[in-house]
C-alpha cells in the first residue's frame, strides 16, 4: 500500500495552533494512506485525487511536512471512499427530442475518514462526510470533473475541520 506520511513540527506545550488546527502537542507525525475506494462506478483516479488532497490540507493547514513511513507516525488518516453517484436533479424537455432529458446532474460523494492516535491508542475521528455538486450534462466529462473537484476539497476541508476542531 502507498503511504504518505506526514511529519508535524509541534512547539510549545498543551494543544498547537495553527490556522485554526488545533493538534494535540503528543501527535508528531501524520500518515495518510492511500485512500481506499470501495465505490461502483467512481471516475478514474477518484481514489489518488483523494489523497492527494487529504495531503495538501494537512500541509496547508498545518505545519506539516511529507514524510515516507506510516509505521513511525503518531497518528494515521485512513480515508475509505464508500459511494459516488451522479443523478439528475433537474429534467428538462429537450428541443429537438422532445423528451424528458437532464438539465442540471449532481455528483454525489461518501467519504468515511478515520483518523487513530497511535500514540493512546484511540481514535480521534471516525465519521463518514458527504458531499455534492451539480454540473451541467452538456459539459461531459470536464463538467463532471469540475463537480467532483469541488465535492472533493468540501469532503477535505470538513474531515480537516472536524478532527483538528475536536482535540
Amino acid at each position: 500500500m502507498q503511504t504518505i506520511t506526514l511529519l508535524l513540527a509541534l512547539a510549545g506545550c498543551g494543544v498547537y495552533s495553527f490556522s485554526g488546527a488545533s493538534i494535540p502537542d503528543h501527535l508528531q507525525t501524520v500518515a495518510v494512506p492511500f485512500v481506499e475506494d470501495r465505490a461502483t462506478g467512481s471516475p478514474a483516479g477518484l481514489d489518488q485525487q483523494l489523497t492527494d488532497a487529504l495531503v495538501e490540507r494537512f500541509s496547508d493547514r498545518s505545519s506539516l511536512s511529507l514524510s515516507e513511513n506510516e509505521e513511525d507516525a503518531d497518528a494515521v488518516v485512513r480515508a475509505t471512499i464508500e459511494r459516488y453517484a451522479i443523478a439528475p436533479v433537474s429534467v428538462a424537455i429537450g428541443e429537438q427530442s422532445g423528451q424528458s432529458e437532464a438539465a442540471l446532474n449532481r455528483v454525489q460523494l461518501a467519504v468515511r475518514v478515520v483518523i487513530e492516535d497511535r500514540v493512546r491508542g484511540e481514535d480521534l475521528l471516525d465519521r463518514s462526510f458527504t458531499a455534492t455538486d451539480d454540473f451541467d450534462p452538456r459539459a461531459g466529462l470536464e463538467g463532471e470533473a469540475d463537480a467532483v473537484a469541488v465535492a472533493v476539497e468540501q469532503i477535505t476541508r470538513d474531515a480537516f475541520t472536524a478532527a483538528t476542531s475536536d482535540f
